[in-house]
């Protein structure tokens, strides 16, 4: 039976009024009534683009002059407002807290009940039969702010699925949550496509998390462009993600260090079905080649917390007495479920809170009593929203400010700020207002704004996320570079592969307490850690233990070890 098209792309371009050349170009594409797509591709790939041509936030908002043509459900680009759209196509935004309406959880998942002026009882019903599906029940008279990332996006989903629009657009749903909640986000999603089987399209980064529901099809952009429309399996099969910076799946990445075939496997999606003698034959011979040998790091403790304790009111304590020491020169990641502590343990650390009792020590001088000021001498910490961050109108006065600030000389400035931008991949943007940036461009200049001031100790808030792999690769390469120059750096981050290849030590943090520390491959490979901490078991692990190797923690060190000698050469 033939499906009815839904979304319908005919040699479409488009170009903001803003730019000199075509963002979108000739694409040509059809999708299909009850058909779930996942869009993948690089930043400045145009995928955001295209979605926003959906959703009507172009032409509406964000001006351009477009060719071609494109359907939307009844409506046609261009001609249909916001409104009409929105009545085919329901977006779920990468940013949360945007898209909140509403004084509660309930009231906002009601917003557009209550403007088509639907009956109270009728409207009563329906919030509480998607609260419920969603797991929301217990929170709808809190405020959708003060729920936790996860939360978040359920409120979000809840307030577009309410409308039972045809069309579903999820922008990058994963960019802000821990792997567990990032995975449940995930099969949530698919729980409701497999109800409703509305036509769902995804636009996100990490590929890996979303084969783990099932997809029908993948579209790689690339430059504007649509340059592959394979199903899952054909993709992986390919070297396209590669080629155009999309990081593929631990798994597969294993599977072809290991010299194994992968066009005769009908399913290339789960790691859980790619078992057989051969398989582990072939890893366990690359897992000898790869021995793994641990850095060896500096055993001056540069930071140390000693029974450090935060609450932001008495008897809610939020840190509960934490003993952690921070070596000079290590890479450590502090990782745990959202509302863990991880971002109010950073706040400690940089002076933003003050400890309820406890000592925090910086080598072993009690430094609990220096200002924001003082600290910010020795420490920088890039946050989670980098706009939180940004206050200049152009980039290079951004990263200058700091310098300015200290009274640095300008022919200096302008020297450092240059070094800066171009290490962080941001020099051709230089005179860029930020307000033009995309949201990992904003990223890296954050980070770009404190690497200049050349700290000793930096804390970064989840550094790569909304980041695609070819300037994650790049942003962590120099990050490396700088440890190797004896920077110390503490990453709060969600992205387990992050942890794994660029950490040497893991900090686990759950409901405000140390849960565990210990290497990466370690925490990774511990179902008690994962499970109880919302981690994620890596794939590589999964692979190495469903092929019975007598080691996986050892062979995903040996992967590690593989990646480390392919970057350094050595």
């Amino acid at each position: 039976m033939m499906k009815n098209p839904v979304i319908e792309f005919k040699n479409f371009s488009f170009q903001y009024d803003a730019q000199s050349d075509p963002t979108l170009k000739n694409i040509n594409l059809t999708i299909y009534e009850g058909e779930k797509i996942l869009l993948i591709g690089a930043s400045g790939s145009g995928k955001s683009t295209l979605g926003k041509c959906l959703n009507g936030l172009i032409p509406q908002n964000d001006k351009g002059h477009f060719e071609g043509s494109l359907k939307i459900g009844s409506r046609t680009f261009g001609e249909a407002s916001i409104y009409d759209l929105s009545l085919e196509v329901g977006t779920v935004l990468q940013d949360t807290d945007s898209q909140f309406v509403g004084l509660t959880v309930g009231e906002d998942i009601a917003f557009s009940l209550e403007n088509e002026q639907t009956a109270q009882t009728t409207m009563q019903q329906k919030v509480r039969l998607l609260a419920k599906k969603l797991g929301l029940s217990d929170y709808l008279t809190q405020k959708p702010q003060d729920l936790s990332g996860g939360q978040k996006q359920r409120v979000s989903m809840a307030g577009v699925l309410i409308d039972e629009t045809p069309i579903l657009l999820f922008d990058e749903p994963l960019a802000n949550l821990d792997p567990q909640t990032g995975y449940e986000a995930i099969q949530i999603i698919d729980q409701l496509y497999q109800e409703k089987k509305f036509t769902t399209l995804i636009i996100e980064h990490r590929l890996e998390e979303v084969l783990t529901a099932p997809i029908d099809r993948v579209l790689l952009m690339n430059d504007g462009q649509i340059v592959a429309d394979l199903s899952p399996t054909e993709l992986l099969k390919t070297n396209l993600l590669n080629k155009y910076g999309i990081r593929e799946p631990l798994y597969l990445s294993a599977l072809k260090r290991a010299d194994i075939p992968l066009e005769n496997f009908p399913n290339l999606t789960k790691p859980s079905g790619l078992v057989s003698p051969e398989i582990a034959k072939n890893l366990q011979n690359f897992q000898n080649q790869f021995p793994s040998t641990p850095k060896r790091y500096s055993q001056e403790a540069l930071l140390t917390a000693q029974k450090l304790n935060f609450s932001y009111q008495i008897g809610d304590p939020i840190l509960k007495d934490l003993d952690f020491s921070i070596q000079r020169g290590e890479i450590v990641s502090l990782v745990g479920h959202n509302g863990a502590g991880k971002s109010t343990l950073s706040h400690v650390i940089t002076g933003f809170h003050a400890p309820s009792s406890g000592r925090l020590l910086w080598q072993t001088r009690d430094f609990g009593n220096d200002s924001i000021k003082e600290r910010a001498e020795k420490i920088g910490y890039v946050l989670q929203n980098s706009n939180q961050m940004l206050s200049k109108n152009l980039l290079f006065d951004e990263v200058a400010l700091g310098l300015q600030n200290r009274e640095v000389p300008e022919e200096v400035i302008k020297e450092k700020v240059n070094e800066t931008l171009k290490i962080c991949g941001l020099h051709e943007f230089r005179s860029w207002p930020l307000s033009a940036l995309s949201y990992g461009q904003k990223r890296r200049a954050a980070i770009a704004a404190i690497l200049v001031l050349d700290p000793e100790l930096i804390i970064l808030d989840e550094p790569t996320a909304g980041q695609d792999y070819r300037h994650y690769k790049a942003m962590m390469d120099f990050i490396v570079h700088l440890n190797q120059q004896g920077l110390t750096i503490l990453m709060v981050t969600h992205d387990m592969h992050l942890m794994l290849e660029y950490t040497q030590r893991t900090i686990v943090l759950k409901d405000g307490e140390i849960f565990a520390e210990g290497t990466p491959a370690q925490i990774l490979s511990s179902k008690k850690i994962v499970e109880e901490a919302s981690l994620r078991e890596t794939s590589l692990y999964t692979l190495a233990k469903n092929n019975d190797l007598l080691d996986p923690i050892g062979f995903v060190a040996s992967f590690i070890a593989s990646e480390r000698k392919d970057t350094s050469g050595k």
